[in-house]
């Protein structure tokens, strides 16, 4: 017989609470009925929360006792804090691993060998060109970041602001296959400019410090998958020059 939780949640024609939502989900993946009481105003969703004494919803009761908002529903069954917490390379790894794909995907579609020099340089033009997108979002951000450990944007902070726009440039030109002294010297500078920074930064100055290279409010922290990126760029200018 399945046990049924009530869940008090904002519903209105101008906010829906996603947290209710989660409330909602959670409940009914753990077999239970849920009676959705929505609260459809904002004078309605204060009312209850002064009849109750409770600050926020959604609130969830099972068997007459107020369980509390998501967090504690989440804690009630035994699960843990929701979202990304703490340092993660989850950014870096969706990335290269969706451009590794396109790179297969690519090279499947064109009759070309999926695994020679051409998918390495696809493959590293795509990643450079996501990374490039994941700092534009925000340069301020961005560059609040990088200017702490690239020996450059210490000394030059326009560098800070240029580098995801000759990132961008480097990766789009290895995909068109503009000639390789257009695009390898920038790839190769900013490269390694950027290895360098990195590898003492990290391995020579011992700092903690968090990456930029997917955004200036990524927790991925600086360290062996900076070098890599930067790396890439020096060996994908390296590929054009003697492909």
């Amino acid at each position: 017989m399945s046990q049924t939780a009530k869940l008090y949640r904002m519903v209105t024609p101008k906010h829906i609470c996603p947290f209710g939502l989660r409330s909602k989900d959670l409940l009914e993946r753990e077999g239970y009925e849920v009676e959705d009481h929505q609260l459809s105003s904002r004078s309605e969703t204060d009312a209850f929360k002064q009849q109750h004494d409770v600050e926020t919803t959604p609130q969830t009761f099972i068997n007459g006792q107020r369980i509390g908002g998501y967090d504690k529903l989440r804690e009630f069954f035994g699960k843990g804090t929701a979202g990304q917490t703490g340092t993660t390379y989850t950014p870096v790894i969706a990335i290269f691993s969706v451009a590794a794909l396109m790179t297969l995907g690519w090279q499947f579609a064109s009759g070309n060998a999926l695994l020679s020099l051409s998918s390495l340089l696809h493959f590293i033009a795509i990643s450079m060109s996501f990374l490039a997108v994941q700092k534009l979002q925000d340069l301020y951000s961005f560059t609040q970041s990088f200017i702490t450990y690239d020996l450059l944007a210490m000394r030059w902070l326009r560098y800070g602001y240029l580098y995801p726009f000759l990132e961008a440039y480097a990766g789009i030109g290895m995909i068109a296959g503009l000639p390789a002294l257009w695009v390898a010297p920038v790839s190769l500078f900013i490269g390694t400019v950027g290895a360098v920074s990195v590898f003492k930064a990290v391995y020579v100055d011992k700092r903690e410090l968090k990456c930029a290279c997917v955004g200036g409010d990524s927790n991925v922290p600086l360290g062996f998958v900076s070098l890599s990126e930067n790396l890439f760029m020096i060996g994908g200018g390296l590929l054009m020059l003697i492909a």
